[in-house]
């Protein structure tokens, strides 16, 4: 029996190889060829289209008067990171959690505020909604930035323009990243900026 099955695992082994030798494909590490991140693969948000979207965002974040008064409030105050709203019929929300994630490390570093672990927020919303399978929900966003103590919410909302001709697809990309007062819910900070991704 089991001589019988050698040749046959044999064969099939083989026969694997050949057909991943006959794909031609390389797996390539981004930082041996930098070109690999500078192709746009979809018309989804890539790293580069995050990098570009922070660089300008967080650049004006740090001479917004919110960030002066971070700057002089001590202790420094609590702020929570809550997921992006997406409003677009693209799969980017993962893509959106990493631009949070980048905006929480660079905050973190500035400083200027004591960031809460966003670990922590599934628990609150359960707190807050009462269930133990809840999942966030936006319009729900002060009450669980004052279960977590926080005095300002950082969170963003994504909507999306897609349109298609017969040899071209394009989705433009409106991202507006915010800060929230979490006791009055004013809008303390504010700015957008614009990706825009095409298959032509």
């Amino acid at each position: 029996m089991k001589l019988r099955f050698f040749p046959f695992a044999v064969a099939t082994l083989a026969a694997l190889a050949l057909t991943t030798a006959g794909c031609g494909k390389e797996v390539v590490r981004g930082a041996n060829d930098p070109s690999i991140d500078a192709h746009a693969l979809s018309t989804g948000l890539d790293k580069d289209d995050i990098q570009r979207a922070l660089h300008e965002t967080l650049n004006n974040l740090r001479a917004a008067p919110v960030m002066n008064e971070w700057r002089s409030t001590n202790p420094p105050p609590n702020v929570a990171i809550f997921p992006f709203q997406n409003s677009t019929s693209e799969h980017i929300d993962s893509m959106l959690d990493a631009l949070l994630g980048e905006a929480e490390t660079w905050l973190v570093e500035s400083g200027t505020v004591q960031v809460i672990s966003r670990e922590r927020q599934n628990q609150m919303i359960r707190e807050v909604e009462g269930q133990q399978n809840a999942v966030f929900n936006p319009a729900h966003t002060a009450k669980y930035g004052k279960q977590m103590g926080a005095k300002y919410l950082i969170t963003g909302k994504v909507s999306g323009n897609d349109e298609r001709s017969e040899d071209m697809r394009r989705v433009q990309y409106f991202l507006f990243l915010q800060v929230i007062d979490v006791e009055t819910s004013a809008i303390k900070w504010q700015r957008k900026t614009y990706v825009t991704k095409a298959i032509k």
